[in-house]
């Protein structure tokens, strides 16, 4: 977990977790009927249309009993929220609507300590003498997704039922995706989508044996309750729903404990333009969150969960972000090696880009190859007689012209490669979606999204590097100024 978790990190899945109530509504308007057959009007119908269909409409849920048993929840527990209420968004599913202009620097949430779920809250818990006598002990994590799936096993007699009974049912992560969808990820996503999918695994396989010793306090048998499945929804739960919140350390976890979950605070979505700083506040004991960017009334309010790319997004949250300035498509070495297994000293150059860390976060975004790949690519094109001048040309240095065309040219030929595998994938996606069930269309949609925006920064990058091989000594200096 470490590094993603951000202090305005953390809430709810959007868009793409499998929410009920978004199935249950249509909120969007029927298409009008066109009148005539002249071509004329035939436009105006497509341009109304359009024009229906950009707009955002909004369906409040707060009058749902499962959200009216939420907010009485947290109430009682010293929340309230004059400022957001629950609501459907055409545009982002599940979120939380101002109902009144919030300014910048407005404080727009702050929830009580009381209605966090913390690695606290499991401790004081039923299962806590279960988790203080086990060795070796467990992690916060562990701890956390275990009290979800007891909690959801004892439906209404669960305290933290209200909260629970808005949790998405499943989830658009790679822990949940089908192997049809792994295959159609793009390859450095696929790796770390299948090492998450196997974590989650090796959690449950390797706690058996704390699994079944809460045998007493369930109504069932142990291996119908805390199943793989039931583990992979609690884990899910608590990535992608969780804020960062640091705990002080105890004798009974394994491990940094940094969870929290927030009811209502996590309806929260993410949105990469919006300003907004979130942390505990150890004097008011509440978890408070202070726009700066500000909202808009009856807008949806939105905090920014990190600087991530969706390819991060994904892994992590289950979602897509459209329009993310940090969006970016990373080049696998396997690609890399192929497109230059030509070149006899091929493995010489690929052990030295290795030992010198420029093996990873090898990129492009839309404005063109990045910073890192440039110069892996100036590398691996030195031939022996130019081995002498590495150290220059990690630090930014042009070698040459003919050097740096070939450079630019590789990465052209690099994007074109990448770019044959993405239409490959989306033709694949497509056919897949004509013949699969709602959860793994769910998860295709996202997908195809990751796909389809690849696609573009691709056909933008080839652009920015005809431009650049039209007119090389712009090249050079360009890239001189940017080191």
């Amino acid at each position: 977990m470490g590094e993603k978790r951000e202090e305005s990190r953390g809430c709810a899945a959007q868009r793409h977790c499998a929410y009920p109530e978004k199935q249950a509504h249509n909120v969007t308007g029927p298409a009008g009927v066109m009148r005539g057959g002249s071509r004329r009007s035939g436009r105006a119908a497509r341009k109304r249309r359009k024009k229906q269909e950009s707009i955002v409409q909004t369906v409040s849920l707060c009058h749902q009993p499962q959200y009216v048993r939420l907010m009485k929840f947290l109430h009682q527990r010293g929340f309230t929220s004059s400022l957001l209420q629950p609501a459907l968004f055409t545009d982002t599913g599940r979120g939380l609507q101002a109902l009144k202009t919030i300014k910048p620097g407005q404080l727009i949430i702050s929830l009580p300590e009381s209605c966090l779920l913390t690695t606290s809250t499991v401790l004081d818990s039923y299962l806590g003498q279960y988790i203080k006598s086990w060795k070796p002990r467990l992690s916060p994590l562990l701890a956390l997704c275990v009290f979800l799936v007891c909690e959801r096993h004892r439906g209404e007699a669960s305290d933290w039922f209200p909260y629970i009974d808005v949790l998405p049912m499943a989830y658009t992560c790679p822990a949940y995706f089908t192997d049809e969808v792994m295959a159609v990820l793009p390859t450095c996503v696929r790796r770390r989508a299948v090492e998450q999918r196997e974590a989650v695994r090796e959690i449950h396989s390797l706690n058996q044996d704390f699994v079944k010793s809460l045998q007493p306090i369930l109504s069932q048998p142990v291996e119908e309750v805390l199943t793989y499945e039931a583990l992979r929804w609690a884990w899910c739960s608590v990535n992608t729903r969780s804020v960062f919140m640091s705990h002080p350390s105890n004798s009974f976890l394994l491990g940094q404990d940094v969870y929290a979950l927030a009811p209502f605070l996590d309806l929260l979505n993410h949105r990469p333009d919006v300003q907004v700083k979130a942390s505990f506040n150890d004097v008011t004991r509440c978890y408070e969150i202070r726009s700066v960017s500000g909202t808009l009334c009856y807008q949806q309010a939105f905090i920014n969960y990190g600087s991530h790319d969706n390819q991060r997004l994904m892994l992590e949250y289950g979602f897509v972000s459209p329009c993310n300035p940090h969006s970016v498509v990373y080049v696998d070495t396997g690609v890399l090696t192929d497109v230059l297994r030509g070149d006899r000293s091929l493995d010489q150059k690929i052990k030295f880009l290795r030992e010198n860390n420029f093996l990873h976060n090898l990129t492009v975004s839309s404005e063109g190859p990045s910073w890192r790949l440039l110069t892996a690519l100036r590398l691996l094109s030195l031939p022996q007689t130019l081995y002498h001048q590495w150290k220059a040309v990690l630090l930014g240095q042009v070698v040459c012209e003919d050097r740096e065309e070939w450079s630019i040219q590789t990465a052209k030929t690099l994007c074109q490669r990448l770019l044959q595998d993405t239409h490959t994938a989306l033709e694949k996606i497509s056919h897949l979606l004509q013949q699969c069930d709602q959860p793994v269309r769910e998860q295709l949609h996202v997908a195809m999204s990751l796909r389809q925006e690849e696609r573009c920064i691709l056909g933008s990058c080839l652009e920015a590097l005809g431009d650049k091989l039209r007119q090389p000594e712009k090249l050079s200096s360009s890239q001189r100024d940017a080191s």
